[in-house]
């Protein structure tokens, strides 16, 4: 499977997630966090245009002349979050497409900021290329990362593969 926003998300949030379902095994269609992020995007394309634009292997969530925005349910895993919008802005700037990232949190719970800003640039991209290529390793492993055992595991989509 081809790197994208979402691997890159899980590789921060969870190695195993990342390994799972970048091995094609996808327990997110009976998730209740899963459905209520679709549902947050969904009302926000709702409410303003330049919405949900698909390129490539990735889909923006909203896309200005000075912006990509990446919304999310809460700040619950802000780095995460983080390296999936750079990703996104390297993939708009391999295009010819510069862009600063917005990333828009609805629930705010760990954080004291609803809205944070990042721009791409030379050590964020050496960076990046970096875990792009951990990515691609982990995926090609044969075993199975180890279970985090952490209190997010409880709310995670793979839980019951991990724990049951």
């Amino acid at each position: 499977m081809k790197v994208n926003g979402t691997l890159v998300n899980y590789y921060f949030h969870c190695k195993r997630q990342c390994y799972l379902h970048g091995n094609r095994i996808n327990l997110e269609d009976n998730s209740e966090i899963v459905k209520i992020g679709k549902s947050i995007h969904e009302s926000k394309s709702e409410e303003s245009k330049n919405t949900e634009i698909s390129i490539d292997n990735i889909k923006l969530d909203k896309l200005t002349s000075e912006y990509l925005t990446e919304i999310k349910k809460s700040d619950a895993d802000i780095e995460a979050a983080k390296w999936q919008l750079i990703f996104y802005l390297k993939v708009l700037k391999n295009k010819g497409i510069l862009r600063k990232g917005k990333l828009e949190c609805i629930e705010k719970n760990k954080s004291d900021k609803k809205v944070l800003y990042y721009d791409l640039n030379e050590d964020i991209e050496v960076e990046l290329e970096k875990y792009i290529k951990e990515i691609e390793t982990l995926l090609e492993c044969d075993t199975i990362p180890d279970v985090l055992n952490k209190a997010k595991c409880k709310r995670c989509a793979y839980y019951e593969y991990c724990y049951i």
